[in-house]
């Protein structure tokens, strides 16, 4: 029993010492990705809707008017339409030649739902909550930071798991331990916050950690998933649907189309063919969905004749295809509403709040080392 002890209390102090920091830096920036549409608008008042619009503008006008502003681009772009009455309108064009080379750096705009005006017009990376979000999800390494991401989701889960191991206490005094008491003397405290942090916060730090890490090895985590579930192939119709010199319908139509096949459902996506004569691709979200930003009902809609090309609706989901959906959702809090996006904010605080507190203990139990070590070399 001590053997295995000391082998867990290895593995948990070289992980939190070893990763701690790397630990803290994906809680830290986690908690303000929870609300990073909100920190976005703060750090950019222009965004921001002055008076609510109780109706979202009509796709195709949208569509018309980025193709004013930006007559140059001829690919699709993709509109989200707003996610309340106070909100903005959002639109990226994927592949800007100015980013040309960088991986994923869409132009990203907003606009104003009552006028279309554009109140603001960046390249994703070059301001400050899209830095953030990919010093989060890729380390701003690209493939190999995501990589190291989903690792260190990994070693978390090993760090939180043998951090429980250890602290486990008899039955007769687990009542007593889960008390959310300080006691007194520096010794005591960061040892009661270190373990009151850890175990209060474990279960949404280890839903955290999982997911974080799932998503990060996407391929991985489909792979392993479909080996227990069938998973839907993605769906990709291809281009080329448009004849030259055909007109596509109007987004409004497809809209129309889409929620003919899904009458209770919120648009919430619109993809334009483009010049390649893609489809017209729609999303929305049905009552039920986890995610209401990016929800997984979609529909393709073929660009010149109006007719359905294909259909995804979760509602037909494996039980893999569900673990999928939920990962996105369940991370960020969302699927929980505001009070799991705080739920998530708040735990994304813990692991930086363990790493000092774990040092310090660390280094209060090396001093007491070395001070023993001294009392037992001045008696000889």
């Amino acid at each position: 029993m001590r053997t295995a002890r000391r082998v867990w209390l290895t593995l948990h102090l070289y992980l939190g010492l070893g990763l701690g920091a790397l630990f803290a830096l994906l809680g830290l920036t986690g908690s303000v990705l929870v609300f990073y549409l909100d920190v976005d608008a703060a750090l950019n008042p222009r965004i921001r809707v002055a008076a609510p619009v109780p109706a979202a503008p009509a796709p195709e006008a949208v569509l018309r008017r980025l193709q004013a502003l930006h007559p140059e681009r001829h690919g699709p772009w993709r509109i989200e339409m707003p996610l309340a009455a106070d909100a903005p309108l959002m639109a990226r064009y994927s592949n800007p030649v100015e980013t040309a080379g960088r991986g994923f750096a869409p132009l990203m705009l907003t606009l104003d739902p009552a006028t279309l005006e554009a109140t603001s017009q960046r390249f994703w990376g070059d301001y400050a909550v899209s830095w953030l979000y990919d010093l989060h999800y890729t380390l701003l390494l690209r493939q190999p930071g995501t990589t190291a991401v989903g690792i260190a989701g990994l070693a978390m889960l090993v760090s939180l798991l043998t951090g429980l191991w250890l602290w486990w206490p008899s039955r007769a005094r687990l009542a007593a331990a889960l008390r959310p008491v300080l006691r007194s003397g520096a010794l005591r405290k960061t040892y009661d916050l270190h373990v009151l942090g850890g175990i209060y916060g474990l279960l949404v730090l280890a839903a955290l950690a999982f997911t974080g890490s799932a998503l990060a090895l996407s391929e991985q985590t489909r792979w392993l998933v479909g080996g227990l579930s069938p998973l839907r192939a993605p769906l990709r119709p291809g281009a080329g649907l448009l004849a030259d010199g055909a007109a596509a319908i109007s987004l409004d139509e497809a809209a129309r189309v889409a929620r003919g096949r899904f009458p209770d459902a919120e648009l919430r996506w619109v993809e334009a063919p483009g010049a390649a004569g893609g489809p017209i691709v729609l999303r929305l979200w049905q009552p039920g969905e986890p995610g209401r930003r990016f929800p997984r009902t979609q529909v393709w809609v073929h660009p010149a004749s109006g007719e359905i090309l294909a259909v995804r609706d979760p509602r037909d989901n494996s039980g893999g295809d569900t673990f999928m959906a939920w990962l996105h959702p369940l991370h960020n809090g969302e699927a929980l509403g505001l009070a799991g996006r705080w739920l998530a904010c708040i735990a994304g605080l813990l692991p930086a709040m363990l790493l000092v507190t774990g040092w310090l203990r660390w280094r209060h139990k090396r001093r007491a080392r070395r001070a023993t070590a001294e009392r037992r070399g001045g008696g000889r």
